[in-house]
């Protein structure tokens, strides 16, 4: 078994408290930088630009030259598990991710085995990444949840708080069942197939969690993730499993108790007392507000503070509480690690 015991986020990950906290980001290769912004041009079809090896072993390494952060999360997309099987998915200019509505016929037809070969080239970028890291720096993988996957599956696109989907699964639970359980199947083998290539965590992103009611919060969030975490770690019994439900605080702690992930992202929502609580469950990530990142100065600060101060007694990775934005400012990320390397621990 490969010795993490220098990689600080797997340290915190398996619950050891660290001074100054580990620190990378959700989305930290991507559009804000403009190495990322003139590689982008190689490729106009996004997803064709997720499968080319070269290119994302490429970007996922741009922002750990840059900012030397303590971890790299594959370059990829949630979407390439729908599009591996076989889902109709493109990606428009300016609109995102559009997928074909969701209907029987297009569940019936998806395809495993042609997902597992259409993923080859993701799990290579796994293998390579792995390979070219400084021995030092974590390598995290990443799926969509099955939820969050669906959602775009309904009515085609993104909507507002996501009313057709949950519309959609009201009015059809069984055909919508039918499509989380084949991402959650699949799923299960992408991260595994990471795992094995060389990811020494993954993540699962519920973008959407925080839309759904009590009923389908348990139905379509937490038992698709619990699926997903028993089925990885029935193939990988010490994976390392980190879940991100945003805008599901009230939900957090039910959320950890019921899936059974490693460790839990905090979403910059997350009130400060409920956040020590979790951390006092399982090591938390997070919950910088990705908006003081992009507005500096004071509130950048103020913001990196109050995450130190409230978290910074436990296991902590330094993180965002989403994704960074297209329009954050480099040199505030610069910033941004330079004041959680450089505060001092409140332990001494």
């Amino acid at each position: 078994m490969t010795d993490t015991s220098e990689r600080r986020v797997m340290r915190v990950l398996a619950g050891e408290r660290l001074w100054p906290p580990p620190v990378w980001m959700m989305r930290q290769a991507g559009r804000y930088l403009p190495e990322y912004r003139q590689t982008r041009l190689s490729k106009v079809n996004f997803l064709e630009f997720c499968y080319d090896t070269d290119l994302a072993v490429e970007v996922t390494l741009q922002p750990i030259r840059r900012f030397g952060f303590d971890a790299a999360i594959l370059f990829s997309d949630i979407f390439v598990v729908p599009d591996a099987l076989g889902y109709p998915v493109r990606f428009e200019e300016g609109r995102g991710p559009v997928l074909e509505p969701l209907k029987a016929s297009l569940v019936d037809a998806l395809d495993e085995e042609r997902a597992e070969r259409h993923l080859d080239p993701v799990i290579e970028t796994v293998r390579r990444l792995r390979a070219e890291l400084p021995h030092e720096t974590t390598l995290l993988g990443f799926c969509g949840a099955p939820w969050t996957v669906a959602c775009y599956s309904v009515a085609g696109h993104t909507t507002q708080d996501q009313t057709a989907a949950r519309v959609g699964a009201y009015r059809d639970p069984a055909l919508m069942q039918s499509f989380i359980d084949r991402l959650v199947t699949a799923s299960i083998r992408y991260l595994v197939r990471q795992l094995r290539a060389g990811a020494d965590a993954v993540q699962i992103f519920d973008t959407w969690a925080g839309v759904l009611d009590d009923a389908g919060f348990e139905r379509w969030s937490i038992a698709p993730t619990k699926a997903i975490v028993d089925g990885v770690r029935a193939e990988i019994p010490d994976a390392c499993i980190i879940g991100f439900p945003k805008a599901s605080a009230a939900r957090i702690k039910d959320y950890v108790a019921r899936t059974g992930v490693s460790a839990i992202g905090l979403d910059w929502t997350v009130p400060a007392s409920l956040a020590r609580e979790i951390q006092d469950i399982v090591p938390v990530q997070g919950n910088l507000d990705p908006m003081r990142l992009v507005a500096g100065g004071d509130a950048l600060e103020e913001g990196v503070a109050n995450v130190l101060a409230t978290l910074g007694d436990g296991p902590l990775v330094f993180n965002l509480g989403h994704g960074v934005t297209p329009d954050a400012d480099p040199e505030n990320v610069a910033r941004m690690i330079e004041m959680v390397r450089a505060t001092p621990d409140p332990k001494g």
